[in-house]
């Protein structure tokens, strides 16, 4: 943690450098020493200070100063950091002012110039002051900020991106906050920039204004750009199936990168819990298996780049991948592991309140604040039942829409039971949400029951959607042959009437995870065929890899 600050101002330049000499000598170990020749530059400075998080212990001013005096200075500086101790350096002069300062002004001391000697005139003083502010300081959080608000799907998208990247960040609505007397104080600091959400700032006092992920990612230090134009494998996605393809990979030996748009960990990173995967008795979230498949990739040298895929080729024994920013990659193998997306709710008012309200997924950062409110999930399969569990711990209520009569064919039985045993959670059969309603934020939603035909308009807070998925494969349609819903051929799916695919040319058939082109393979969710769990998909990333070797064994 940085040091708490001593601030002293004059603009007598010797006697400045006087008390910093002596400050620095006495408290320099505990305490940074900071100057100032103006009690004008010394409020900018504080609220410098106050953006990048720092805290303040001390402010020190001489009472005689032009165009401000000190007493003034203290005044103005108190509404910066009101927990500082203030203290006054005065001239004998000055002592009526000084203590009429203590009684009016809220000045916790003064000093007479000079002071020597400061082991008896400066030190004994400052080391009651100093006690008694570090009796009642709390340190303050010392990373990265994100101002903005709850209802801003630009705000919720950043945020969900740097907690779905594991990066620590502390989050202040302002509209909630707007009576929080630190909140107004960051707020008058930054000034006319305080308009421009989301307002991320960093601790070495840079800031992003209405920043966008991918400018926060390069900030943070999220790889954007590979080390090598070449590798052995190339992943693209970074769900389970891409995790483990890549620790397997690496691990025999491939130069492998993972290519990944928005976070290691794909949809499951984004569930509550998964209390069915082997060797987790208790389960565990999805962000924590996530983070363990991230820290194993990368103990076996796997290069993750924050970076989109938006095209792919063959030329010769190169496979091709054309990345958002203009730069390509090429590899010997290129294995496809981009999973699925939710499908959308077509509804009136779905898409204008997305991000204020209703979200896609398992929506783990807004869990906190549905605490009293009424939430909707829609949706009957594990990932809607484990966001529901999650969000009953805070919300008053849960309700679970699904079309058909019950959830017996489309989740877990475990799932069914917690739902069953936890009082605040309500199913809903045979209904479906067929307007959304809210001028900033959704505030209601008109639900109709398919037995009646009957349309009831009924609150909501907030509405999470998981109604199936689809995979995002048209950077792919030239190139690998897709089912007709987009999800990827493979092996057999890929013979017809015992024919290989048009330009197949090796004199064997397909692999049973490869796609038409030779070297290009497809794991996981985004394959025809696959079992949506994350067990199958680490399995398939797995064994993809043993096939990747015979095939790298022929080029």
């Amino acid at each position: 943690m940085p040091k708490p600050i001593l601030l002293s101002v004059d603009d007598d330049t010797d006697v400045l450098r006087a008390i910093e000499r002596d400050l620095r000598s006495q408290y320099g170990a505990e305490y940074r020493v900071i100057g100032s020749d103006s009690p004008e530059g010394a409020l900018d400075l504080l609220k410098q200070l106050k953006v990048r998080n720092d805290t303040v212990a001390l402010l020190l001013a001489d009472q005689r100063m032009p165009r401000m005096d000190g007493v003034e200075f203290l005044q103005q500086a108190m509404g910066i950091y009101p927990g500082a101790k203030r203290a006054l350096l005065t001239a004998y002069a000055d002592t009526n002012a000084a203590i009429s300062a203590i009684n009016h002004a809220s000045i916790n001391y003064f000093f007479l110039k000079p002071w020597d000697p400061p082991s008896e005139h400066l030190y004994p003083q400052l080391d009651d002051l100093l006690d008694d502010w570090q009796a009642s300081f709390r340190p303050t959080f010392q990373g990265i900020r994100v101002l903005g608000t709850r209802w801003s799907p630009r705000c919720y998208e950043l945020r969900d991106f740097l907690a779905r990247n594991r990066v620590p960040y502390e989050w202040t609505d302002v509209e909630a906050s707007a009576n929080d007397p630190e909140t107004k104080r960051l707020l008058e600091a930054l000034g006319p920039e305080a308009a421009s959400l989301p307002v991320v700032l960093f601790p070495d006092g840079t800031k992003l204004l209405e920043s966008a992920p991918a400018d926060v990612a390069q900030k943070v230090g999220l790889r954007t750009r590979a080390q090598t134009s070449f590798y052995d494998l190339a992943i693209v996605g970074g769900g389970p199936a891409g995790l483990a393809a890549a620790v397997y990979g690496a691990s025999e030996g491939l130069h492998t990168v993972m290519i990944e748009r928005e976070a290691p960990g794909g949809q499951a990173g984004m569930s509550s819990r998964i209390e069915n995967y082997l060797g987790f008795p208790t389960g565990l979230s999805g962000a924590d298996l996530a983070r363990r498949a991230v820290v194993q990739a990368q103990r076996f040298g796997v290069e993750i780049l924050s970076q989109e895929a938006v095209g792919a080729r063959a030329e010769g024994p190169y496979r091709i991948i054309k990345l958002a920013d203009g730069n390509e990659l090429s590899c010997h193998a290129l294995m496809i592991a981009t999973g699925v997306q939710w499908r959308r709710l077509e509804a009136p008012g779905i898409d204008r309140l997305q991000g204020a309200g209703i979200y896609y997924g398992g929506g783990a950062t807004e869990a906190l604040s549905c605490k009293g409110e009424i939430v909707y999930v829609i949706g009957g399969a594990n990932s809607a039942g484990q966001a529901a569990m999650n969000f009953a711990r805070y919300a008053e209520r849960v309700i679970i829409l699904v079309r058909g009569e019950s959830l017996a064919s489309t989740m877990s039985q475990y799932l069914i039971d917690q739902i069953k045993e936890t009082a605040n959670i309500q199913l809903w059969t045979r209904a479906s949400v067929v307007e959304a309603h809210g001028e900033t934020h959704l505030e209601e939603i008109s639900v109709l029951c398919s037995d009646t035909s009957k349309i009831e308009r009924v609150p909501a807070s907030a509405m999470f959607i998981f109604i199936g998925a689809l995979p995002r494969t048209d950077w792919l349609a030239s190139v690998v042959e897709r089912d007709e819903r987009g999800f990827l051929l493979t092996g057999p799916d890929l013979i017809r009437d015992g024919q290989r695919p048009k330009g197949w040319t090796p004199e064997r058939d397909p692999f049973l995870l490869e796609t038409n082109v030779p070297g290009i393979f497809a794991v996981g969710d985004v394959r025809h065929g696959s079992i949506k769990r994350v067990a199958s998909g680490v399995g398939e990333g797995s064994v993809a890899v043993q096939f990747i070797h015979q095939y790298l064994s022929k080029v």
